[in-house]
């Protein structure tokens, strides 16, 4: 799969090539247009797989899109406007924040999985972690910037994109208490300890959302 990356960094689009017979998964309602020689099928991976999908916050459901005859493009978008960065799994495996995956080349399988950390986190309680070989398409709200983690980093929650798996991290106060941490405005943070990358968005989704419900008017009873 061959991908390009289009309109960077706000109203981002990402163009996927496949091969002839070549297939990609993508989460469902990500599929902007695809030509006509590419075969789009749904499916779950499975009841356990898709009940996991469910409580990370994603779709029940990803699409496979196989191109046929020929050379066949798809192109993958994400809900809300920012940036796209394509992840090279293989001998560097990610962990990605559940709602930052777009999509993915055929050979990597990207697997849900639960942790205790995730549920304080504020990004859900679920992560998903890619094995495998190929790449991963990832999304985020805002731009996209890569932090390089030597020895330690701090990074708030709702920022988080995606990050290496070998990356040691834990969900903590902002500041040495909870009152203080609530009042900063700051909450939980992740803390990841080690040497690699984390990717980072530039906007918050939960911060967002409080900013524009707090300019709408109250609803009428």
């Amino acid at each position: 799969m061959q991908v390009n990356i289009l309109y960077r960094s706000s109203q981002t689009m990402a163009q996927c090539w496949l091969e002839a017979g070549e297939s990609m998964t993508a989460e469902s309602g990500a599929m902007m247009g695809m030509s006509t020689n590419v075969a789009m099928t749904t499916q779950s991976g499975g009841i356990g797989k898709a009940i996991s999908r469910m409580f990370a916050g994603e779709s029940f459901f990803r699409n496979t899109f196989t191109a046929q005859g020929g050379k066949g493009e798809v192109l993958l978008t994400t809900p809300l406007c920012g940036d796209m960065v394509v992840l090279e799994c293989g001998r560097t495996q990610w962990m990605v924040q559940n709602s930052a995956y777009v999509g993915s080349s055929h050979g990597v399988d990207v697997q849900t999985q639960g942790s205790l950390k995730g549920l304080f986190s504020g990004a859900g309680l679920f992560g998903l972690a890619t094995l495998g070989q190929g790449q991963c398409v990832v999304g985020s709200f805002g731009a996209i910037e890569p932090l390089a983690v030597s020895g330690e980093m701090v990074i708030d929650t709702g920022h988080l994109v995606a990050w290496e798996s070998h990356l040691q991290y834990k969900v903590t106060k902002a500041t040495t208490g909870w009152i203080d941490s609530w009042l900063s405005g700051e909450g939980l943070v992740c803390q990841f300890s080690g040497q690699g990358y984390v990717y980072v968005q530039t906007r918050s989704t939960s911060e967002y959302g409080a900013a524009i419900g707090a300019l709408l008017p109250p609803r009428q009873a």
